[in-house]
């Protein structure tokens, strides 16, 4: 193996570094993973271009990482060695009353792969080992990498309680907005998705408003306030709005008519990453075919291509970007 790799290197907010930086090597509890694929999404932007409140610089960015466990760290529990995996981004702490519950995504000590520690845009990256998911033969790296965006939305869908027969309102179709919309369907609920961007509407089926629907589920998938003030003026009685994007900070005050939540007894719940047990239920509907991914793979680019990218990103002319680091 190399000692050195190519990597993405983010250490002053609005630009990063492309080139060589040497191989991580794993202490105990850890291993270092060759990694294959890395996904892009809108927060990758956003921490690269704006930042984020769980960033620390100098950061190599990647938290969407699928690859082959090429060392074990000292005392790994098991040899895992040429063991095709998926990565659950987050390190936590196992003890606080948030692990305790099966909430491991809200551990006040989270780490996260990518924004505290370095992540996969880099040929190897160190994980924790506790944080491997192996991957079925059938599954490929393309479809694996998947699971972490479609975990996000497994949790969102988990705390809306959505039902079959229900009918949920979904805003944006860009790739989160279409995983929740699969994963509806496949639980056997009525889907409805607000898209104003005519070419995303054509290709999921969707419709430019919803004006006069009440919905029993409305999930804001776009990070937008509007979207946020539609979803929660269109809950039905009893109905259930779930924050699930996050919006910019000078954005994200909105006025609610409380009345509304309190006579027709709605909700708003936030729906924040994923816990480890959601990534093995994401592996498994796409392994089984239950959630199909692979159309959502616009580009494969090399990793680095990470600037056009990125400008694909912002400018919406794209659905999912996978990058890969070995080319």
């Amino acid at each position: 193996m190399n000692s050195s790799m190519k990597a993405v290197t983010v250490s002053t907010i609005g630009s990063f570094a492309w080139g060589d930086r040497d191989v991580p090597r794993p202490e105990a509890g850890q291993v270092l993973v060759k990694v294959a694929v890395t996904g892009l999404c809108r927060t990758d932007l956003k921490l690269v271009r704006s930042g984020h409140r769980d960033l620390v610089l100098p950061r190599i960015p990647g938290e969407e990482v699928v690859g082959v466990v090429a060392e074990n760290g000292p005392g790994a529990v098991q040899n895992n060695v040429g063991t095709r995996v998926y990565i659950y981004p987050g390190e936590w702490c196992g003890l606080c009353p948030a692990c305790r519950s099966g909430a491991e995504n809200l551990c006040r000590e989270m780490r996260i792969m990518g924004f505290h520690r370095d992540g996969g845009f880099a040929g190897y990256v160190v994980v924790p080992e506790k944080s491997l998911i192996p991957l079925d033969d059938q599954c490929n790296f393309h479809d694996a990498v998947f699971a972490e965006p479609l975990s996000c939305c497994i949790n969102a869908i988990e705390l809306s309680r959505l039902t079959a027969g229900e009918r949920i309102g979904i805003w944006g179709a860009g790739p989160a907005g279409t995983l929740l919309k699969r994963l509806a369907c496949h639980i056997g609920a009525d889907v409805v998705v607000i898209e104003p961007d005519g070419e995303r509407r054509e290709r999921i089926g969707g419709q430019e408003t919803a004006a006069g629907e009440r919905f029993d589920v409305c999930i804001p998938a776009v990070g937008d306030g509007g979207a946020y003030l539609a979803a929660l003026g269109q809950l039905a009685p009893r109905g259930r709005l779930v924050a699930f994007s996050g919006l910019p900070a000078n954005s994200a005050h909105h006025a609610a008519d409380y009345n509304l939540l309190h006579y027709y007894e709605q909700t708003v719940v936030g729906a924040y990453g994923c816990a480890l047990r959601h990534g093995k239920m994401a592996l498994d509907l796409i392994t089984s075919g239950s959630v199909i991914v692979s159309d959502l793979v616009s580009h494969r680019l090399p990793l680095s291509a990470l600037d056009a990218a990125l400008d694909m990103v912002a400018g919406r002319c794209c659905m999912k970007i996978h990058l890969n680091p070995q080319e």
